[in-house]
């Protein structure tokens, strides 16, 4: 009988993440839709934004665990006990350092403290959740005694799962395995881990520690655990042999991990779709239900005002080419997804040239009332952004710009990526047109939306 591997997934505990809420709402979606076993979430920073959208999370991830971090305070586990309350499946996660730096460093707990401290948490959080995991992060640095100690404190006090971290990524796998092994017998609870993909070993670690006792290995897309995909497909090819399985949906996983990292807004290059949507061609004269029909089959499950959003960009680009998987795949991902537009584009006027100074004029739409902006700078994307900043009345710090095409040919779509800064935060912004400028114009006021929104809510 093979041994029921679970996945808990922390794509969206990523450190300097900028997802918009409804970003985050969608990734947690297609990880609901992909069956890991968990979706991981932060410590709650900000009670306000980050309670309603756990609380809305809750609202349709039923199969998955909703686990919620807890650090080194009491406000962060009542705040996580907040946002949990409507969920189906709800798990605190307490994840507290257990080597001595960062005990004194992080924590600022002796180790006597932070033992009292793991027993307080756990038996508090055990009151309202049945579901209570216990993470020593670092636990590779550990002192062996001290880790020992805290493990069975953590299981004492109520913990029903312990996860090992090597954050260090200083052992090879098979050490790794050694070193876990020991504390499946000392735990009595299942036991999980977290490795590092530093060194580019994260799946093996996980691996040899699975045959040794490990049932729950944490991953994330494009971060710096388990690769998800990569993990999946070890399973694939080696869990028979090894008598490991999981119920992650294998069918489902390459398309979903391309649409979180189109999400991510971090991918390099437009990755290429399945060959089974390559044939795929709509004309302006395709309906509603055509072009939703399509979306469905990429992978996409809108709510009906994103359809709207979509077929509305689909139509613009229609009337000027036949729009393929890849252009179709474009629209989704710049048009849906995305927080109400405070800013829209009406209309923009670019003049460039060799012998005279580049300028632009942009007329954008808030409120309902129409304001324009006319500015030069060096070169027409520069010119533009600095209309949009004279109209909004701030300049923007422009921590990146990239510009790539989506498809080929005269008429191909370009995919470009804005990345604005704020009161030290990233947002990113991702705007399509078969006019580069356009899709610039478009991608800075992605940006500049989202800004808008998320401080809005802080």
């Amino acid at each position: 009988m093979s041994q029921k591997v679970q996945i808990a997934d922390r794509t969206l505990c990523r450190e300097g993440g900028s997802f918009s809420f409804k970003e985050k709402v969608e990734i947690a979606r297609q990880l609901e839709r992909l069956r890991v076993d968990a979706i991981e979430l932060p410590e709650i920073v900000n009670p306000r934004a980050d309670i309603l959208l756990i609380r809305t999370m809750g609202s349709f991830v039923k199969n998955a665990a909703l686990s919620v971090a807890v650090g080194s305070n009491a406000e962060s586990l009542q705040n996580a006990l907040a946002a949990l309350s409507s969920a189906a499946r709800p798990r605190i996660r307490m994840e507290v350092s257990t080597s001595p730096v960062g005990m004194e460093y992080l924590a600022h707990r002796k180790p006597q403290k932070m033992l009292e401290w793991i027993s307080e948490c756990i038996s508090t959080a055990k009151k309202a959740v049945a579901d209570v995991e216990f993470c020593a992060l670092d636990a590779t640095r550990s002192e062996p005694d001290f880790l020992k100690s805290a493990i069975l404190a953590a299981v004492d006090a109520g913990a029903t799962g312990v996860t090992i971290c090597d954050n260090a990524a200083e052992i090879l796998p098979d050490e790794f395995a050694e070193f876990v092994a020991p504390i499946k017998e000392t735990a009595g609870v299942p036991v999980g881990v977290l490795c590092s993909n530093r060194t580019g070993l994260a799946s093996a670690e996980a691996l040899m520690a699975l045959r040794r006792g490990a049932e729950i290995v944490k991953t994330d897309v494009d971060g710096s655990a388990v690769p998800l995909d990569s993990f999946a497909e070890v399973l694939r090819a080696c869990g028979n042999r090894y008598g490991l399985d999981a119920r992650v949906n294998i069918t489902e996983l390459q398309r979903t991990v391309k649409q979180i990292r189109r999400i991510n807004r971090n991918a390099q290059e437009v990755s290429s779709l399945p060959e089974e949507n390559e044939e795929l061609i709509l004309g302006e004269k395709d309906s509603l239900q055509d072009v939703i029909a399509a979306v469905t089959r990429l992978g996409y499950d809108l709510s009906e005002e994103d359809q709207k959003k979509v077929y509305e960009e689909f139509c613009r680009t229609a009337a000027k080419k036949q729009v393929g998987a890849r252009e179709l795949d474009a629209i989704v991902a710049s048009t849906a997804l995305q927080v109400p537009q405070t800013y829209q584009l009406v209309n923009y006027v670019v003049n460039s040239g060799n012998i005279i100074t580049t300028s632009a004029q942009i007329t954008l739409l808030k409120d309902g009332k129409q304001l324009s902006g006319i500015s030069m700078g060096d070169g027409p994307v520069a010119s533009a952004f600095n209309a949009i900043e004279q109209i909004v009345g701030h300049h923007y710090e422009l921590d990146d710009f990239q510009i790539q095409s989506v498809t080929e040919g005269r008429e191909a779509l370009g995919s470009a990526l804005v990345r604005l800064r704020s009161n030290g935060r990233l947002y990113a912004g991702n705007g399509i047109s078969t006019d580069i400028i356009g899709a610039a114009i478009r991608a800075y006021l992605s940006a500049l939306n989202k800004m808008i929104y998320e401080e809005a809510d802080a």
